[in-house]
């Protein structure tokens, strides 16, 4: 079952379900599985792996459930094999609720009550409809005043309670009235307090359909109403409900095909009952599973546009070879400085006040001039944060005349790393200031050594990420950050504890232990050395060892991708091909028009291993973000007032969202390229057209210097 629903929703053959489920259960991470199990999975790609391991769990879980449940119910001397089959071919967790919620222990309800008072055979008899009796003299047989009956009424009101929730408790009924709420309905909008602004207005009188409404506006509705601005419901006519209802519980005593005839007796009270079932029980319930439901499918887009966006992010290219001046500026307590050699070792760090209220610009200019001159400084890092407008202005009069060049760099959570535990441990004698500024100019110089530092949630390229699940998230994006790690590599003798915990295989134990190693040991020589880690075991060494690189090795294919389960078959094929190691990465190895499927059976490689093996000897230790954008450095400032519409300029992708992409232009505050901007098509997802660090040439639509808004187009 597990299996052919793996297969169906992957569209993936029996064999590979069959191959994967037996590498995850063998212990593989999923980044080992992708990268070195090619030729066994058929070539799985990180991305489908990971929904197959999450898709993996869930119906395992369901399975489990099933189990559980069919047990309980079958103790209840209930279970007849309709109903185990349905929970058996249950597809969800909510179809499987649904079947098990009238066995389910109930809490104190209206209609526990009732039963405890005795009075489920009249609601038996009621809902039977045989009865020729009216049902008031029937109920007058169940008045017990020991148990608070006190009147036939009260028996028929109790009997009520027990009917309405058999109706609330019926899968069929249930499942009906979900998907008749979902198409039909709609959210609906208001606000509480009309003289009140907020950036929610736009809300504050709305509504639109349930099966239209798009996962942003979800996710705003919520957060507005979390907040106490708005009230949000589910609106929907409930007559087509009602008879649907009425058709399925009423009993027509007509002998009649064509027409209808109800019992007088007990129709009215079933009426009742249905009425009150809706609106008590089910309307309830149902919208609260609706808006879960939205809820759930929005977070899960925005969960998967946030990490698109981190992916890109932490694949921004290094800029290396230079030294870097970090800059975390601020008003009242001064700017913070700290400059990094090519490295990223930090030199020197100082203190100024160029901004308000102090204002002490010349003083300020001279010291960074000074730093400049004294550590030959290439770039100056700015963070983006509260005074980096003025920062920004002095930092272009300061490096006039000079080679020296200058970029914004979102500093978005390294308030957060400057005030962790990690961060004192790195910089034990640094203030927290001094520490932000080193990490905004590592930030420039490797995006992913130092980003890896810091909570993923934190990092500041979403959207709503403090109001969705935040497991989920922290699950998605570590499993971002852990692919990117593994897919870029680290080098064994320069990663921090922070790289290292990434790595396929290893944790926080593992990684502390290489470091002590390291630091105990001196630089590994090669690969087999980390056999000699405590508590990192041969699993634990065939997960990590091709992800971890040695700069300078003993062994060439130390400081490649190539795993050392494929050394001896690397060899083997150099040497049959006529070359040495010696030869790697040398204009000399020509492995191009290779007849794979021939090479792969005479030295027993797969060919897809094969593959990766040729790409890797031709360009060893090659760094995938090398391919990407290059920052843009600046030498100008440009403000919002300088903006004129029409002006063509080149910026940066910063953030994508689902409704379009936020570019940095220069001017401090970053414009916004609407979706329908985005190019000459519709566009269905900005994802599909841009990605974060992306460099691109956009026209001014608009500039509101009031309310700090700027609306940008691509579509030159």
């Amino acid at each position: 079952m597990i299996n052919q629903t793996l297969e169906k929703e992957l569209n993936l053959k029996n064999w590979q379900v069959k191959k994967v489920i037996k590498l995850i259960d063998e212990g593989n991470t999923i980044p080992f599985i992708a990268r070195y199990r090619k030729d066994v999975t058929g070539s799985l790609n990180d991305e489908v792996l990971r929904k197959f391991d999450e898709r993996l769990k869930y119906l395992r879980n369901l399975e489990e459930k099933k189990t559980k449940i069919i047990e309980r119910i079958r103790s209840l001397d209930k279970l007849n094999e309709q109903l185990k089959n349905d929970i058996l071919n249950a597809k969800t967790l909510v179809e499987l609720e649904d079947l098990y919620r009238p066995y389910k222990s109930k809490k104190h309800t209206r209609a526990t009550v009732a039963k405890e008072k005795g009075l489920e055979a009249l609601a038996n008899i009621i809902l039977k409809q045989d009865t020729e009796k009216p049902i008031l003299e029937i109920a007058k047989k169940y008045i017990n005043p020991k148990k608070d009956v006190n009147t036939a009424e009260e028996a028929i009101e109790g009997a009520k309670d027990i009917i309405a929730e058999i109706i609330s408790d019926n899968s069929l009924f249930r499942k009906k009235i979900r998907q008749n709420t979902f198409y039909t309905g709609k959210i609906e909008c208001k606000v509480k307090n009309k003289d009140i602004s907020s950036q929610y207005e736009d809300y504050y009188e709305y509504f639109e359909d349930l099966r239209k409404i798009p996962p942003h506006r979800i996710l705003a509705i919520n957060r507005a109403e979390k907040e106490g601005v708005i009230r949000a419901k589910v609106t929907l006519e409930i007559d087509d409900i009602i008879i649907y209802l009425k058709r399925h519980i009423l009993k027509n005593k007509s002998k009649i095909a064509e027409k209808i005839k109800y019992n007088p007796n007990t129709t009215p009270i079933i009426s009742d009952a249905i009425n009150d079932s809706y609106k008590r029980l089910i309307a309830p319930a149902i919208e609260r599973e609706i808006r879960s439901f939205l809820t759930k499918k929005a977070e899960e887009k925005s969960i998967k546009v946030f990490a698109q966006n981190l992916n890109q992010l932490l694949m921004e290219s290094p800029l290396a070879g230079k030294t870097i001046l970090g800059w975390d500026p601020a008003f009242k307590t001064g700017c913070k400085l700290a400059i990094i050699d090519e490295t990223g070792k930090v030199l020197e760090t100082a203190l100024i006040y160029p901004t308000e209220p102090q204002n002490k610009v010349a003083e300020s200019k001279k010291v960074v001039r000074d730093l400049i001159k004294k550590h030959d400084i290439d770039v100056i890092a700015i963070g983006n944060g509260t005074a980096s407008r003025e920062s920004e202005e002095i930092v272009s009069d300061i490096i006039k005349d000079t080679d020296v060049e200058y970029i914004i760099v979102n500093e978005a959570g390294a308030s957060v790393y400057s005030a962790s535990k990690l961060a004192d441990e790195e910089f034990p004698d640094f203030s927290e200031g001094e520490r932000s500024a080193v990490s905004i100019a590592r930030r420039l110089q490797d995006p992913l050594a130092e980003l890896v530092k810091i909570d993923p949630k934190s990092i500041g390229v979403g959207q709503y990420q403090h109001d969705m699940n935040q497991k989920q998230l922290t699950e998605s994006l570590s499993g971002v950050v852990e692919k990117v790690v593994n897919e870029v590599g680290v080098d064994l003798n320069t990663a921090s504890p922070s790289l290292l915990n990434y790595v396929s295989g290893l944790n926080k134990t593992t990684s502390k232990n290489i470091i002590e190693y390291r630091d105990k040991n001196g630089s590994f020589k090669n690969r087999k050395e980390l056999l000699n880690v405590k508590k990192l075991g041969k699993k634990t060494f065939e997960q990590c060892a091709g992800f971890v690189k040695i700069d300078n090795p003993e062994y060439p294919l130390d400081n490649t991708t190539i795993h050392p389960e494929s050394y001896d078959a690397t060899l083997k094929l150099l040497k049959g091909l006529g070359y040495s190691l010696d030869d790697i990465g040398k204009e000399n190895l020509k492995l191009d028009n290779l007849k794979l499927d021939e090479i792969s059976k005479d030295y027993d490689i797969g060919v897809e291993t094969l593959k990766d093996i040729i790409h890797e000897l031709k360009k060893p230790g090659r760094d995938p973000r090398d391919d990407m954008p290059k920052p843009k450095l600046r030498k100008n400032v440009l403000s919002i007032e300088d903006l004129e519409e029409g002006m063509i300029l080149e910026g940066t992708v910063r953030n994508i969202v689902d409704f379009g992409a936020f570019v940095d232009i220069g001017v401090h505050q970053d414009g916004l390229v609407h979706k329908s901007q985005l190019a000459n098509k519709f566009v269905k997802h900005p994802l599909d057209i841009v990605n974060v660090g992306e460099i691109v040439n956009v026209k001014v639509l608009d500039v509101d210097i009031k309310r700090n808004r700027i609306q940008l187009s691509m579509k030159i």
